[in-house]
This record gives C-alpha cells, structure tokens and sequence, in this order.
C-alpha cells in the first residue's frame, strides 16, 4: 500500500485529539484513568473495534482492549501497545492548556504518550474506511499504570504480548524523531528511614530525626550513580508538626542501567544500604522491575520495515536503545519482535512545556499505517 494514499488530516485528528488531552488521567487517580479510557473505547468502537473493558485493580484505574475484525481473528498478530495514564496532576491544563502555536499543539500528556495513541487509533479508522485489510490482526491494548512502573498490567501485558507476531508501542518519537529498539533496565526502591521522636526545642537532643537522616542517605544513594548505573531519588515524604523531630521518612529510588548485570549490581548495592546508623533504621525494599530490552533480529526486521517507509516519505528513521521504561522493555524482553516509540515528535515530556510537532501526526499515522499494512 502506498502510505500517502489514505487521506490523514492534521486539522481533523488535532479535533479529535483535543478531548483526549482535555481529558486528564493521572496516574494515581483511578476514576479520571478510567474516563479517560471511556473516551479511548469509544474511538475504538467507532473505528469497527470489539471493545472489552478490564476491570482495574490495586488502586489503579482499569484497560481496554479492542480487537479489530479480521478473516483470521484469534491467530498471532499485531499489537498496539500504550498506556493512557499521565504525570500531570487533575488541574495541570490551567498551566499548560490545550493550544496550537507556531506549529506546536501543546497540552499534559500529549506527546507522552496520548498522541500517539491517537495517531494509532486514526491509522486503523482510515484503514477500516478503505476497506483495507490488514494481513494480521491487529489488537490495541491501552493501560493505566506504565507511568509508576506498570505494576497492575504487566502480566497482563505480557501475556497478551505472547498472542501475537509483532508488538507496536507508539511511545514518543525518540531525539531526531528516531524509533527505539531496545530499552534500559529500570528497577525501583522505597528507601524508609525510622528515628526516634522528640519535642524539636527543649527535647531536640533526645531525639533522632528520620529527615535528617534520609538527608544523608539521598546524598549517599544519588553518589552511587556511574555511567554504567544511575540513582535518582525522586519523592521524599516525611513530617507533619514543625515542632517535632520526625520519627519516620519515605522516599523512593529509581535506578536505570544499559545492562542487566549493572542493574543486578545496582541492586545489591541499594539492599546493602538496609541496616540502623546512629539509633535510625534504615529499610530498604525493592519495588517494580523493568527488565532489559536489547535488539535482536526480529526487532531489527521491523526495524528496517519501518525506516523503507520513512523512506517512501522522504526521511530516514534512525534507531537507538533508550533510558526511560515502556511496556517495550516487557515484549522486548519476551524474545517478541517490539518497535517502540514510533509515536509523535515533540519535547517537554513530563513537564508544564509538553507538546507535540504538529505535522508529525500525519507523518507517524502514515508510519502506523504503512507497518499495519506490510507485517506478516
């Protein structure tokens, strides 16, 4: 199929993701994830797509999972892989709010990662309208929880992952608006830090903070990161009452490394820390794990699909393995052939300057639809 032949068009799929992006969905609040979710089914269903809802659990919001008509329906196929949970607080559009400039469309989580998933559900809409046929199913899971680690949906992830041939993420285009082919182990660590309370004026000396101690621990942690393995403490709560010693902090650790040896490593390190200095105890637990993706041949072919396209529209697709956890870094792992961040070009992920190049949407629709297409 010639991918400029379906008729993609900035303006129509700006106004459609605009309730997408309106629609705020962060992370740790599961009613707004799953409003947002609702917005996603229906898009879904409208583009010919059998909806099925999964329930949430954990605290998390819930996932769709739509499956798209196909002559071979229920055999390994493609899988479009995203989630729709964000970092941005209920209240984030008053400080970035949804705005078109100097070709920039602008909103929390638009590039990272609901434009992407949008250009996704567009490709398969237009493709449906022409009557194209995929020659593989094609299935489009969306999850709630890839922003603190996906620690509610990787099973779920995964096994799906396990169904089909090929695994889609449209994760924001890398720099230079390159796909990534393999990603970096991340591990994630509560770090609490347990002292002894007191009046913080005339008993001061009688206790033991916990702050100040984690004070000296973050330092500790934050100095272990080498080029091979970093550390980044990242939330601390502690403290209530300003005029009283803390008797309790916590904080959380997150370590990323190219290898999963120096991510083993990081670990040892990071558990070894466990113990009690100056009558304060420290514990440390381990949390979510994403495991190391490193490119192999599969990944590689579709690698290579994907850059002939490009090609076929005027640019070269270059690749790279990335810092930064998607559910790529669970299929990859898998053996399973994954492309990821094949989504929208933009920058600002994760602060108040997030946004997205315009005319990229129907550059990566185009790119979606073209893989859809020409995977068997």
């Amino acid at each position: 199929m010639n991918v400029t032949s379906l008729p993609f068009d900035a303006d129509a799929m700006l106004a459609g993701l605009k309730p997408w992006v309106e629609c705020e969905s962060p992370t740790f609040d599961a009613a707004a994830v799953d409003r947002m979710m609702d917005l996603a089914a229906y898009d879904l269903a409208s583009a010919g797509a059998e909806i099925e809802r999964i329930p949430g659990r954990m605290g998390y919001g819930g996932s769709v999972r739509a499956r798209f008509p196909h002559k071979d329906f229920g055999k390994p196929g493609i899988l479009i892989s995203g989630h729709l949970d964000t970092v941005h607080p209920v209240g984030t559009l008053a400080k970035n709010p949804w705005r078109i400039e100097d070709g920039k469309c602008y909103g929390p989580g638009i590039q990272d990662m609901k434009g992407g998933n949008y250009i996704s559900v567009e490709a398969l809409r237009q493709l449906a309208l022409a009557g194209i046929e995929t020659p593989l199913p094609v299935t489009v899971l969306f999850t709630p929880d890839e922003e603190v680690g996906t620690p509610s949906t990787r099973e779920l992830i995964e096994m799906e992952a396990r169904k089909n041939k090929y695994v889609l993420v449209p994760e924001p285009a890398h720099r230079e608006g390159s796909a990534v082919t393999g990603r970096f182990a991340i591990a994630r660590f509560n770090v609490k830090t347990t002292g002894r309370p007191s009046h913080a004026g005339w008993a001061l000396k009688d206790g033991r903070s916990a702050i100040a101690a984690m004070a000296r621990k973050i330092q500790e942690i934050e100095a272990m990161t080498t080029d091979d393995c970093t550390f980044s403490v990242g939330v601390v709560h502690a403290g209530q009452w300003v005029n009283c010693v803390s008797s309790t902090c916590e904080a959380e650790v997150l370590s990323m490394a190219k290898k999963q040896q120096d991510l083993d490593r990081g670990v040892e390190r990071m558990l070894a820390l466990n113990g009690e200095e100056n009558d304060v105890t420290i514990e440390v637990t381990r949390g979510v794990t994403r495991p190391v993706w490193e490119p192999d041949e599969g990944t590689l072919q579709v690698y290579e699909l994907a850059r002939g396209i490009c090609a076929e529209m005027g640019f070269d697709l270059s690749h790279c393995s990335a810092g930064g956890g998607s559910d790529g870094n669970f299929t990859g792992a898998l053996g399973i052939p994954t492309l990821d961040s094949i989504g929208v070009r933009g920058k600002g992920l994760h602060t108040l300057n997030e946004h997205i190049e315009v005319d990229s949407l129907v550059e990566r629709a185009r790119l979606m639809a073209g893989l859809l297409t020409r995977l068997k």
